[in-house]
């Protein structure tokens, strides 16, 4: 935007245009990524266990992304006095999806993996759309040449089981690969409810690996700032949001919706208080499965709470201030 105002140009609405995450500039080649953020999709739901349809995620999401496009310079949140992710100061593109080969999880998850680690390689924070939660091995694995990362976990289910009839990459598993791995130094696992996807003898192997496990209801016994000082601080942490972590009133969208779910402040303030606390370096949103929730309700806030993410990752990131 030019300094004479925002009558410049075109006024480029919402539903105008080509839908790439909030309307970001696209960038098809992965060896020519030169931005602070780079969004990639995952639309990958072969590991689901119930309801499929995640594969549709990146797309939902990209679209509902688009309200939040801004056309004001930056995202201006007035209870915080700052102009989030302003146009002059962050830079983000999105560089499409990884390409998904229908019944091979080993190639998908593959390409994946390839894109997460082109992202790294250019020096950008890796965002990843989903996708079933399977998506999130392919990412945690592109880290294993970066500094050691411990993984904060928005979610329903605990997903830590080792292998069930030879299954080992479902959307069951990703938390249980992450924790195998020497340089994941632990597990926050927070909102986890309910009837669950682990056993009890996973509850107590995850605890055993590392993990803080936490519900929804002792989190808000405790509170944001008591839930923050359970979480190491100082270090890098890999943020992986499943959807179902939301109460499906809000986020009807998912395959197994887990009723008792966080509210978006809930989540918001956390991740915020995250920023301050250390440094995100990368992130997924994941089981977002549009065609279960026809007002698009779950895609918006999949692209709200990931937008206000990097917002709040790039102003307090060490360093520098991108306000």
């Amino acid at each position: 935007m030019s300094g004479h105002g925002y009558d410049d140009g075109r006024l480029d609405l919402p539903f105008v245009g080509i839908s790439t995450f909030g309307k970001n500039p696209y960038v098809p080649d992965w060896s020519n990524i030169d931005a602070d953020v780079a969004i990639l999709g995952a639309p990958f739901d072969f590991g689901t266990q119930w309801r499929s349809g995640a594969r549709f995620g990146p797309r939902g999401i990209r679209e509902a992304s688009t309200l939040f496009s801004f056309g004001h310079g930056g995202a201006y949140d007035h209870e915080d006095g700052v102009t989030y992710l302003p146009v002059d100061k962050v830079r983000i593109v999105d560089i499409g999806d990884a390409d998904i080969v229908h019944t091979n999880t080993e190639k998908s998850h593959a390409n994946i993996e390839k894109g997460v680690r082109q992202i790294l390689k250019a020096g950008a924070l890796p965002v990843v759309l989903g996708g079933d939660h399977s998506v999130n091995i392919p990412c945690i694995n592109a880290f294993s040449d970066q500094e050691p990362i411990h993984i904060v976990q928005i979610d329903a289910h605990l997903d830590f089981v080792d292998e069930r009839h030879g299954v080992r990459y479902g959307h069951g598993n990703p938390m249980r690969r992450a924790a195998e791995k020497d340089y994941v130094t632990g597990l926050s696992q927070i909102g986890i409810r309910n009837v669950s996807s682990t056993a009890r003898e996973g509850y107590e192997e995850a605890r055993a690996m590392g993990s803080d496990i936490v519900s929804v209801r002792q989190f808000r016994k405790m509170g944001v700032e008591s839930m923050l000082e359970r979480i190491p601080a100082g270090i890098r942490y890999y943020v992986t949001i499943d959807i179902d972590g939301f109460d499906p009133s809000i986020a009807p969208g998912t395959g197994t919706p887990s009723h008792g779910g966080f509210l978006y402040y809930e989540v918001l303030e956390l991740l915020d208080g995250l920023t301050k606390r250390g440094e995100i370096v990368g992130m997924d949103c994941v089981e977002v499965a549009p065609d279960y929730d026809h007002t698009g309700t779950t895609a918006i806030l999949a692209a709200q709470i990931l937008m206000n993410t990097i917002g709040r990752i790039m102003h307090n990131r060490v360093g520098g201030d991108a306000s």
